[in-house]
């Protein structure tokens, strides 16, 4: 009779484990994560095609509304009839505005709404390159469709104006710049939304903050004293943001330099009290 006697393994004999890849948290790594994240979402496609429509449609809109008031020999208010074909086509800046904030706050809110955060802190424990990577995503993407948008809606509202007193090119002083300026803002705006989506960790809060700083704080500060107007209006986040694409300027608004660093200095600080709350708050 044969028996079988069991060797024992020692780590000379052992079968080695097999070698699991390392992997590292980059920079590259995360914002190739937050891209993949932002085009996953249906959300995603269908605000950005509302903001782009919004943009596109409401600038023909004016336009027409425009020509056909001059061919008629209508009476325009003083603003209507001062208008250019620059701002005629930019006049669905502010409905853009509005969904492309909207989903800047689902980018960021969205995840913690349905805990998905958890998971995405948990592979990126640093936690503030995931806020720097979905701002800076999705702020491309913003200011991509924004820009595109602008120049779609000017180019075919130019063409409607055309022989009119408001009929501009490209090649005007200032054209390009306004709209290149208008797709900026835009992108700045998709920014804020999502350091508000961080901030407030709330959908309905985040819109909420949004809508009333960009068009319900102007309001109320049409209220106050005409002396108090003057120092308050020109710094406000929709007012310095307009003054960015405006072309034309007094001495009510800022130019658009000082526009532009003064709405950088609100997305900064957007994004600095979501950076604080990120770092100090458990999610």
């Amino acid at each position: 009779m044969s028996t079988l006697t069991a060797t024992p393994e020692t780590p000379e004999t052992a079968p080695a484990a097999p070698a699991r890849p390392a992997y590292r948290v980059t920079g590259r790594r995360v914002l190739a994560s937050e891209w993949a994240k932002l085009w996953s979402l249906r959300s995603t496609w269908i605000t950005l095609g509302l903001g782009l429509l919004f943009l596109v449609a409401f600038g023909v809109i004016a336009a027409s509304h425009y020509k056909s008031n001059i061919d008629s020999g209508r009476h325009m208010d003083g603003d209507f009839a001062s208008a250019t074909a620059v701002s005629l086509s930019l006049f669905g800046t502010n409905f853009a505005q509005l969904a492309l904030g909207v989903l800047g706050v689902l980018v960021m809110a969205g995840e913690y709404s349905t805990g998905m955060i958890r998971s995405t802190l948990a592979a990126v424990p640093r936690r503030l390159p995931v806020l720097w990577s979905k701002a800076a995503v999705y702020g491309l993407v913003a200011l991509v469709v924004a820009t595109v948008g602008a120049f779609v809606a000017f180019l075919v509202g130019s063409q409607i104006v055309s022989g009119t007193p408001a009929a501009m090119g490209l090649g005007h002083a200032g054209v390009v710049r306004s709209l290149l300026g208008a797709g900026l803002y835009l992108g700045l705006v998709g920014v804020i939304g999502a350091a508000l989506g961080a901030l407030l960790r709330s959908v309905a809060g985040g819109i909420s903050v949004l809508v009333a700083a960009l068009m319900l704080v102007p309001g109320l500060v049409s209220l106050l004293p005409t002396s108090w107007q003057g120092d308050i209006d020109p710094y406000l986040p929709s007012h310095a943001g307009e003054s960015i694409f405006a072309l034309t300027h007094d001495s009510t608004t800022l130019s658009p330099s000082a526009g532009l660093l003064v709405f950088l200095g609100w997305t900064a600080l957007a994004l600095a009290g979501a950076a604080y709350r990120l770092l100090r708050s458990d999610v």
